[in-house]
């Protein structure tokens, strides 16, 4: 027979929000546990932001943070976020010396290794004497009846590792993205099992493929990079992003396709502006007038920082091959518009994505209508708390997931009793 013990709070999950939310629960006094069927604990932040965590974001100030989040329901995040800002995190790191350094757009990165954000998290949890329970299989999750010699516990948590009775159960499992590292849908399962509904999980943050994409010549382009605007949706669903372009052999990446990823939904356009500064079309009818140079010469001129490689596979294409060594001044304005208008609205119809597997994070989960966002706690069953990716709850790329994560755990640990 298995042995029982007992706690006031079981987490299940030892990523970036279950074990802050753990050690926030331990130092408040509560008794708690720490499950995740890992031997090695957050692998997802060690691998985050190229191995030196993106941890924040100073954009997410307490004010409203909806506007960087993607949901069926965004203003969820916002008493979370105004109750534990990416200052309140920093000032955790200044606590353990940890050194960092801002890049763009408020991106936050440790100055060493993304091992620093984990070695602080293990120590907040044994401040807080959380007990851990790595390579731990749960087996099966049920309700008991509160009564005196359960003392006071509303859940059994079966594991590999022994029986686990609990008044709380956090569900920190997070979403589908790079099961390498072992993501599950074990989350999604157990939400389920207490009644709620799921919004069907899919790849966010993920790089876009493209039909034909080599028989267009496009593979020839892979490693360049630039910077441009891109854009999906119409109407009040529109959305677009200036960030940095990358090609590679399969399709687009690079921070401008991660972050429409998130938006893009199958059958729809991608538009891309290679030129986000300048109206080509009309550059190139205006300045025309006298000039001797070639057409290939005056978009150089026009469009410094078009990668030149780029620029020449574009006037390669069938359309405006026969005009890249003509003179400018002597070509029709159609054609100068044509090329203007690829250039500034390049519109793609992606295939697929890479999905999970390459993936940053999963857009959908637990559907957060059936949750409190002032506490985290599950609207349909007492005692069950959701926090971090395992919710409809994806942000953009730039720190905004990993201060879901910890804003979420904190609601959390404020809110059980």
């Amino acid at each position: 027979m298995k042995t029982v013990a007992y706690f006031d709070c079981v987490v299940v999950g030892a990523g970036a929000a279950g074990m802050m939310c753990a050690a926030r629960m331990g130092q408040r006094g509560f008794g708690v546990a720490l499950i995740d069927h890992a031997l090695k604990i957050g692998e997802k932040i060690r691998i985050s932001g190229g191995g030196r965590c993106n941890f924040t974001n100073r954009n997410l100030n307490g004010h409203d943070g909806s506007q960087y989040y993607v949901s069926q329901q965004p203003r969820f995040v916002r008493h979370a976020l105004s109750r534990f800002t990416a200052q309140d995190f920093i000032a955790l790191l200044d606590r353990y010396g940890i050194a960092y350094h801002e890049k763009h757009k408020g991106q936050m990165f440790c100055d060493r290794s993304a091992q620093d954000i984990i070695s602080m998290l293990q120590a907040e949890c044994a401040n807080g004497g959380v007990s851990w329970h790595t390579g731990c299989r749960i087996e099966a999750v049920d309700c008991v009846q509160t009564a005196s010699d359960n003392k006071g516990a509303r859940f059994e948590v079966r594991t590999s590792q022994g029986v686990f009775r609990c008044r709380n159960l956090i569900i920190a499992t997070g979403g589908l993205a790079v099961p390498a590292v072992g993501a599950t849908p074990f989350g999604y399962e157990l939400a389920k099992q207490f009644g709620h509904s799921i919004v069907p999980p899919e790849a966010a943050l993920v790089p876009l493929r493209f039909e034909h994409w080599a028989q267009q010549g496009f593979d020839a382009l892979s490693g360049i990079a630039l910077p441009v605007r891109i854009s999906t949706g119409s109407g009040r669903q529109a959305v677009d992003f200036d960030e940095d372009l990358l090609f590679r052999h399969k399709g687009l990446s690079g921070p401008a396709v991660l972050q429409i990823s998130s938006y893009w939904q199958p059958g729809q356009v991608v538009r891309v502006n290679l030129v986000p500064d300048t109206d080509v079309a009309q550059a190139l009818c205006d300045g025309k007038h006298g000039q001797k140079i070639q057409l290939n010469t005056a978009l150089k001129q026009l469009c410094p920082a078009l990668p030149e490689r780029l620029l020449d596979f574009w006037l390669a294409r069938d359309t405006f091959a026969p005009y890249a060594a003509q003179k400018w001044a002597d070509i029709p304005n159609a054609v100068l518009q044509e090329l203007g208008r690829s250039l500034n609205e390049w519109r793609l119809l992606p295939s697929g994505s890479d999905g999970h597997k390459k993936a940053e994070a999963t857009r959908g989960g637990v559907n957060v209508k059936e949750i409190d966002p002032k506490t985290m706690q599950s609207k349909l069953c007492e005692g069950v708390y959701f926090i971090g990716e395992v919710m409809d709850i994806t942000g953009w790329l730039g720190g905004y997931n990993f201060q879901w994560a910890w804003a979420s755990a904190v609601c959390a640990a404020q809110a059980v009793d």
